[in-house]
């Protein structure tokens, strides 16, 4: 059950990732209604803006694929019908890979607030 917990895990922070890759990808990151709440310096800066969509989209893409690499050990796990097992290592190994997952997914967030603080100056 626990790794079925885990799969279901790192599907989603897939799907997250892709989603939030494609707000990206569609240039509606600063769009409030659509993308996600920026700094107005950010907004109003037609290059701030497309530097914002270019972080998301790429950032996101690369937690998104990230996510997905442990589906297949996982499933494989699952697959087997109790045949095989992941030890206490390699469950804090996903966890630490979760976080790395989350840090790449986070960035392009913070980097845009500092975007905004920078052309606030």
């Amino acid at each position: 059950m626990a790794y079925l917990f885990l799969f279901g895990c790192f599907l989603l922070l897939g799907v997250a990732g892709s989603l939030a890759a494609r707000v990206g990808y569609r240039g509606k990151v600063c769009d409030g209604s659509v993308g996600y709440e920026v700094p107005a310096a950010v907004k109003s800066d037609p290059a701030l803006r497309k530097r914002a969509n270019d972080l998301v989209a790429f950032w996101c893409t690369g937690a998104a694929i990230l996510s997905f690499a442990p589906l297949v050990p996982l499933g494989s796990v699952i697959l087997s019908g109790g045949g095989k097992s992941v030890s206490t290592w390699g469950l804090v190994a996903f966890a630490a890979y979760g976080l790395v997952i989350a840090t790449v997914g986070g960035y392009p967030f913070e980097k845009i607030k500092q975007l905004g603080a920078s052309a606030e100056r």
